[in-house]
């Protein structure tokens, strides 16, 4: 008995030791990562002392006496507390995510194709074409960076690396470049300015419908009825329309739209994807405002991720001189410098995306007796090549894959992969090049540093001459009063009939671009007569303005050239709301601009209900349920159930309505609500006969089969009581971190994802928490406004910011979703700015000592 006692007693202390060893290990690794935001730390790198303060809300306000060392603490900041994220964005700029997820079949043709398109190359050709004093802070951001990962180990940086260290992928800690800042911009460029899937979206299409149906699917956008950005009356002359410039198919059709089939047509790799992204800004003069001074608010709508996509930082010159000239605040990226958003002592300025025209497909023609050669105006042109080796984070193995480029871009039909990852090499029979204006030298870091420093409208427009891709509609205050927009980048002049819209041949100079258009030509207003701009992804100009520029530029481009700038605007249901709004007063203040800011209103379903209304229903349940659903104020409330059975509607009238006739080349999405109120009108068109019936449908027939199909799903997914239906219920949102988020594993998942959460809004809603059509009963959110800022040029010390998570990328701080639910509910948290403010509220004093 003394024997089995003894063995019971260490059997015990056994267990215990094991546990706390486990113990300790998991505490480790959830929160030591978690970095010292208080006390004092020696740096190298650093010329001299410099000041962090953080707020409850995990803002830090750095305070430095030299621009070195200003951005030297930015990175170091930014590390510590993003540093995983900041990972994470490296490897998708370089093509590199394999090197963090071991080798995976699902995640290869994503790295091929980055590889493929030479991000990193074109962001190493603008490094080495930078100006000294830009090279001279990027390096210091990436010293600071540098100065925090160095001499620490993974464990200690990151949750992540430990969880991916049991699956057997190891992932050095390499130090950050100035090109990783670099590549980034290229991420962001080509998520927020491409359009190649575009092309070949509506090529497929066309090859599939005639083009009266096409254009009744995706109709031209509603000039006259929906406002642009520029309006009429901003226009500096009259010019005649000319709208076959508007919408003009010429090109090559029939090509299949996953002909480029690395990734899915549509997909993009930071900022989100779909008819979601997007963004709201606005701004009032202080004719419209109750304290007679500009108020400017932006709200961009990004693809919905965790961490936030932003990250708020104050960044203060102590003292402000010509050396050490920066007292801004705002928000920015993990991987960069400077703020992006945000205002100094003497500006702000908000955006949202332009979405511009920037790419272009080209179909070649191989040489068959030579594959590194094509056709070029009957002649046999050389290409270039250069390799790529993949790298997988769980083996030796490498990949080798060959680039194709020609003197309008690399081949991406190149190195198909297969389903377990095999790469096939080159594809000499649908050789296609794709052209893109971020292949010619960016400035737009250069942009953000002089942006940082403008102090009056003539400044903040030469720091924009230089902000090539992607293009933004910037609203525009000051301290002195006046409100302003400009739109820059670099925007392609096509050639007569190449509108940009198709693939083209790729074997003559005929489809060449002509050049850019200037900067000055490039749409811009200051203080305009009605006292307010607004911009939500519409058409940027009236039609008038391209007619004005083939007027001004014709003897440099020809008249015949096409100036358009592009074709698929946001539908301007959003733009439209907010004009509204910002109409309905002219006295703005805090409280009307959260309004806006919250505004729930589907424009669409206020269109359409009309329509509804007038069908005949031989189910008298259904008719009361329709009339119960059209009683309802249209806003898109969480706790709506009204909102609930018109979502469901609008999936089921979109299917019911197109997807017969589309076949295998799409389904429909929230992108076609515009299209379907213009069939409202038009009973006995062709889309509404559903071609699987040997009858023959109209408009009516469609409504009253969507309508019962909507009524039976809602009853499915919510219950039989109406009263406890609730748009919320459908529509949640939740915030995923990468890879561990999308592990698929719940107890994973559920330490480093937040949510889902009840959420109002949806898509065409100023509220903009997008979710896709396509995906027939999932209201998912997909896209958000990823955070919202209002700016008071009475008092900048009241001005408030709020984005969508926490300030913090470790899973384990207070900080990591603590915004999660003040941003679903519209509200905002102060945006600190005076020294005294900044003291006040500081919870934490960190010292950085050289």
């Amino acid at each position: 008995m003394r024997w089995l006692v003894r063995f019971l007693i260490a059997l015990i202390l056994l267990v215990v030791v094991i546990g706390g060893v486990l113990g300790f290990v998991v505490n480790r690794w959830m929160y030591g990562p978690i970095p010292q935001h208080d006390g004092e730390i020696t740096v190298d790198g650093l010329n001299g002392t410099v000041t962090i303060l953080r707020d409850d809300w995990g803002v830090p306000h750095i305070y430095a006496s030299s621009s070195h060392d200003l951005f030297f603490a930015q990175g170091y900041t930014q590390a510590q507390d993003r540093w995983w994220q900041m990972e994470f964005f490296r490897a998708i700029g370089r093509g590199e995510l394999q090197e963090l997820t071991g080798r995976n079949p699902s995640v290869m043709g994503q790295d091929v194709f980055i590889r493929t398109v030479g991000w990193l190359q074109s962001a190493r050709h603008d490094l080495e074409e930078m100006d000294t004093q830009t090279q001279a802070y990027v390096q210091a951001f990436a010293d600071g960076v540098n100065a925090y990962i160095s001499n620490r180990p993974a464990s200690e940086l990151a949750f992540e690396y430990n969880i991916l260290g049991v699956t057997g992928v190891t992932i050095p800690i390499e130090p950050w470049l100035p090109e990783d800042t670099l590549v980034w911009t290229k991420v962001m460029a080509w998520d927020l300015g491409g359009n190649w899937d575009a092309e070949l979206f509506l090529s497929d299409l066309l090859g599939e419908l005639d083009e009266e149906m096409v254009a009744d699917y995706d109709p031209e956008w509603p000039f006259g009825l929906k406002p642009t950005i520029i309006q009429p009356e901003d226009l500096p002359g009259e010019g005649e329309t000319f709208s076959d410039q508007v919408m003009n198919w010429n090109g090559i059709t029939g090509l299949d739209a996953q002909i480029v089939s690395n990734i899915a047509p549509g997909a993009n790799f930071v900022f989100g994807e779909g008819e979601g992204i997007g963004s709201n800004d606005w701004v009032v003069n202080g004719d419209k405002s109750a304290t007679g001074m500009p108020l400017l608010a932006d709200d961009p709508h990004l693809g919905i991720q965790m961490p936030s996509i932003w990250y708020e930082v104050g960044l203060h010159c102590q003292p402000v001189t010509v050396e050490c000239p920066f007292n801004v605040v705002g928000l920015t990226f993990s991987p960069a410098p400077t703020v992006v958003l945000g205002h100094n002592d003497n500006i702000g300025w908000g955006v949202t995306n332009v979405g511009w025209d920037t790419q272009d497909l080209y179909m070649l023609e191989i040489n068959p007796d030579d594959p590194l050669q094509y056709r070029w105006n009957g002649e046999w042109r050389d290409m270039s090549v250069r390799e790529e080796e993949i790298r997988f984070g769980d083996s030796e193995e490498t990949v080798t894959i060959q680039v194709r480029e020609t003197h309008l871009g690399p081949i991406i039909t190149d190195n198909d992969v297969d389903d377990d990852g095999n790469v096939s090499g080159f594809n000499n029979d649908e050789a296609m090049a794709l052209h893109w204006t971020s292949y010619e030298t960016g400035t737009i870091v250069s942009s953000l540093f002089a942006l940082n420093q403008a102090s009056n409208w003539d400044e903040f427009r030469d720091a924009l001459r230089m902000w090539d891709a992607p293009s933004q509609n910037f609203v525009y205050a000051d301290v002195e009063g006046n409100i302003g927009y400009q739109t820059p980048g670099r925007i392609p002049v096509r050639a007569a009939g190449h509108t940009g819209m198709l693939p083209v041949d790729g074997t003559t100079d005929e489809n060449e671009w002509l050049g850019y258009l200037p900067f000055d030509y490039l749409p811009s207003v200051l203080n305009p007569d009605r006292n307010y701009i607004a911009t939500a992804n519409q058409a940027l100009v009236p039609i008038e303005y391209y007619d004005q520029l083939a007027q001004e530029l014709g003897d440099q481009f020809g008249e015949d050239a096409n100036y358009v700038f592009g074709y698929r605007w946001a539908q301007g249901y959003r733009a439209e709301r907010i004009v509204e709004m910002l109409q309905a007063s002219d006295s703005h203040d805090f409280d009307t601009y959260q309004a806006i800011h919250g505004d729930n209103k589907l424009i669409f379903a206020e269109e359409i209900a009309p329509y509804v209304a007038d069908v005949t229903f031989e189910d008298d349940t259904l008719t009361e349920a329709r009339d119960w659903m059209l009683n309802w104020d249209y806003q898109m409330h969480m706790n709506s159930p009204q909102a609930a059975l018109f979502a469901q509607f609008y999936v089921a009238l979109a299917d019911d309505l197109y997807n017969d006739q589309l076949g295998d080349v799409a389904n429909a999405n929230n992108r076609q609500m515009w299209a379907t109120t213009l069939l409202m009108a038009d009973p006995e068109n062709v889309w509404w006969d559903d071609i699987n019936t040997p009858e023959t449908e109209t408009r009516d027939d469609i409504i009253q089969r969507a309508f019962g199909e909507a009524y039976q799903a809602t009853i499915d997914a919510l219950g039989e009581n109406r009263e406890e239906w609730a748009w919320g219920t459908l529509h949640t949102a939740t915030f995923a971190s990468n890879p561990l988020g999308a592990s698929g594993i719940d107890l994973l998942e559920g330490m480093v994802n937040r949510g889902p959460v009840a959420t109002s809004g949806g898509s065409n809603i100023v509220n903009a928490t997008g979710w896709s059509g396509a995906n027939n009963g999932n209201f998912t959110v997909r896209a958000v406004p990823s955070m919202r800022m209002i700016l008071d040029f009475s008092d900048l010390s009241k001005s408030v910011i709020m984005h969508t998570t926490g300030q913090s990328g470790h899973p384990f701080s207070d900080q990591y979703g603590q915004m999660v639910d003040p941003w679903r509910f519209i509200e905002y948290h102060p945006m600190l700015w005076t020294q005294d403010q900044v003291e006040a509220a500081a919870v934490s004093i960190l010292t950085l000592n050289p």
